[in-house]
């Protein structure tokens, strides 16, 4: 079992540290390459993996489990932040919209294989576009419809299900030349999440910490509930159990410096959240392994 697990996170952790060199040797601005990756390389791994997965019924537990993986947290930290006297609009959002596309997608592709990248990607959807949606909600008091279709992953996913619910299908060359130009997504979001590593600081330790722990806490809880009212298949619920326990995300910390909500203490909690994936991945994905 130890093998597996190291194989398995071997190359996601290779990227990582490549990317963690060059962001500390080369220092390159990797604003402009995440803009890239995020508004063309990600839309085409999304249109290419949604465009012909099969849309069934089979397919509302997953998604409803996604929700609750993302909703259930937020719920919690409620009383979590109130007893604690903590900003909520600070601590709930790194506690829903966790890593989905960094780690999640390389991960259960690595450990599932191939037939494991659409529901990756559909639960990287559904959690970016409540991201977008919930997320810039709990933080702004304005409307953020508009922010949600102007978004390419969202365009992307929209014309993928349409012409994949007609029946229209796509001309297989311009298939290929997508699928080509999103697999390109995977290795640059695990070589900008390296870059990121650069940026800690000892002095957000604690927090990071307390992120980390409470991320744990509410994923547990979100996944209990899953577990035992959603019916998914033993994949699926690996997967979940894999998910909704993974660290915050990356653009937590971007809507947290645009719209001012103590955006230093956000970055020490996605960073050293992400660090210590080192050490809660491999036991999380040895227990879904071998539990479920």
């Amino acid at each position: 079992m130890f093998s597996q697990v190291v194989g398995i996170l071997f190359p996601v952790f290779v990227l990582v540290f490549v990317g963690y060199l060059v962001g500390r040797w080369l220092q390159p601005d990797f604003k402009p390459i995440n803009r890239i990756n995020m508004d063309t390389f990600v839309p085409a791994l999304v249109f290419s993996s949604l465009v012909n997965m099969p849309i069934e019924m089979s397919q509302i537990p997953l998604i409803s489990a996604s929700f609750v993986a993302v909703l259930v947290p937020g719920l919690v930290m409620i009383p979590i932040t109130f007893f604690f006297k903590m900003n909520y609009k600070m601590w709930t959002p790194p506690q829903m919209f966790r890593n989905s596309g960094n780690l999640a997608i390389p991960l259960f592709t690595y450990t599932y294989g191939d037939t494991a990248l659409a529901p990756a990607v559909l639960l990287f959807v559904i959690s970016s576009c409540a991201h977008i949606s919930i997320g810039l909600s709990l933080l702004s008091d304005g409307n953020p419809l508009k922010q949600v279709v102007k978004m390419p992953i969202f365009l992307a996913a929209v014309l993928a299900l349409i012409l994949n619910v007609s029946g229209i299908g796509v001309w297989n060359p311009l298939y290929e030349a997508t699928e080509l130009l999103g697999a390109a997504s995977i290795p640059v979001m695990l070589l900008s999440l390296g870059a990121q590593m650069c940026k800690i600081r000892l002095d957000g330790l604690k927090i990071g910490i307390s992120c980390t722990l409470l991320s744990l806490f509410t994923g547990g809880i979100a996944f209990t509930i899953i577990y035992v009212f959603i019916p998914l298949s033993s994949i699926n619920m690996q997967m979940m159990l894999l998910f909704t326990m993974l660290p915050p995300a990356v653009m937590n910390y971007m809507f947290a410096e645009r719209f001012d909500v103590e955006p230093q203490k956000v970055a020490s909690m996605v960073l050293f959240s992400n660090f210590f994936s080192i050490i809660t991945l491999p036991i999380l994905l040895s227990s879904a392994l071998s539990w479920i």
